[in-house]
């Protein structure tokens, strides 16, 4: 068993437990598997559900006002923890409360990490925020007086090298990861594929297509847009393609009346399920026609785990490296719906997911890159 030996403090000022979505995943379990290697706190908002937390402990530390992300006074709790505790080392999740940790190491000397989860700046100017000049200026100020920066992908550690100026030596790539070691059985893939099947009413020869995420967020929305008005008319004219594209998340808005027109067109509205991941082993392929938004795709991560093929924009697979997802995914120019429908058409959907996959993926093995990384500021 690792012999842990540094007391860290993670500031999360967000509800992230349970965690449903694919960013509360990020932190929870990214702390989990962190916890396996390191002792670990994590300060967060009230409205939390601390019974979730598994290998941390969680304290409900903010309230949940917004006023929370400039309040000074929270500096004088958190530096209580930081004393109690005997922390060494603050880990900031996103940069929003990079000012916070900042205070906290000038005046209890501990090191300083920001965990970045996008380059928000980016992803702010993509949603069309007149002020994310603004917000990208305070983030990269933010990572500068960090000891170390964790990034999501290479694509944003190499943007924080370039643009905020930070030292190669001091930005790692700490990716989103999951939690299954190797390829699941194709015995449970049968198994979860009958289940489905007898659920939803689809035939043994119809290949299952999924969408996955929560459609309160524009960018997912956007993506459901995309394969309701150009993807599936595309799909509808492939000569002997049989098939069945199943939407799953929360929250669609009510102008759509859950997809239920569009049962005739092969599109099946699953809604918000307890169980996602009976759905990715069903699942022969899984698009993703994300173009807006930053980071990584967890959802794509999830997929490709699962041992679905995977159509992606360039925009949406961002964050996969191509020796990971080699023959397993194809990427397609953003907005190029005629190719898209053809690359679905076309996936080899009987290729595994690689080794190196899960290597590179596996939350134990990230967590034991990011204490390392940790542990190099001793």
């Amino acid at each position: 068993m690792h012999n842990k030996t540094i007391n860290i403090l993670g500031i999360a000022p967000y509800t992230f437990l349970p965690a449903y979505t694919g960013g509360h995943k990020n932190i929870d379990l990214f702390y989990k598997y962190l916890g396996t290697e390191e002792n670990i706190i994590v300060a967060s908002t009230r409205n939390n559900d601390e019974q979730s937390a598994k290998d941390y402990k969680l304290l409900k530390v903010f309230n949940n006002s917004k006023l929370r992300y400039i309040n000074p006074f929270y500096f004088f709790i958190l530096r209580r923890i930081v004393v109690t505790h005997k922390i060494s080392h603050v880990i900031v999740e996103h940069p929003y409360m990079g000012w916070l940790g900042i205070l906290l190491k000038k005046f209890t000397n501990i090191q300083l990490i920001i965990h970045s989860h996008n380059i928000e700046g980016l992803r702010f100017k993509s949603a069309g925020k007149w002020w994310w000049r603004l917000l990208l200026q305070y983030e990269g100020y933010v990572h500068r007086q960090a000891n170390i920066s964790f990034f999501i992908t290479n694509e944003d550690k190499q943007y924080a090298e370039t643009h905020f100026h930070l030292q190669p030596q001091k930005s790692f790539t700490i990716t989103y990861g999951i939690e299954i070691p190797s390829a699941p059985s194709l015995t449970a893939r049968k198994r979860a594929r009958q289940t489905i099947n007898a659920l939803h009413h689809i035939a043994a020869n119809e290949i299952i297509i999924l969408f996955n995420g929560a459609l309160n967020y524009k960018p997912n929305l956007n993506a459901v847009k995309a394969i309701l008005t150009y993807i599936n008319p595309q799909l509808e004219k492939a000569n002997n393609f049989i098939y069945k594209v199943i939407i799953c998340g929360k929250d669609l808005p009510a102008h759509y009346g859950d997809l239920i027109a569009w049962k005739d067109r092969n599109i099946i509205f699953a809604g918000f399920v307890s169980d996602i991941s009976l759905y990715f082993l069903a699942a022969d392929i899984f698009i993703n026609p994300v173009i807006e938004g930053g980071g990584i795709k967890t959802k794509l991560v999830e997929a490709l785990a699962y041992g679905n093929s995977v159509v992606s924009t360039v925009s949406g697979a961002v964050g996969i490296p191509p020796d990971c997802a080699v023959n397993k995914m194809k990427i397609v120019e953003n907005y190029d719906w005629v190719e898209f429908a053809r690359a679905i058409v076309q996936v080899d959907t009987d290729v595994p997911t690689s080794e190196l996959f899960f290597e590179h993926f596996y939350w134990g093995n990230i967590a034991k890159r990011a204490a390392k990384a940790i542990e190099s500021l001793i």
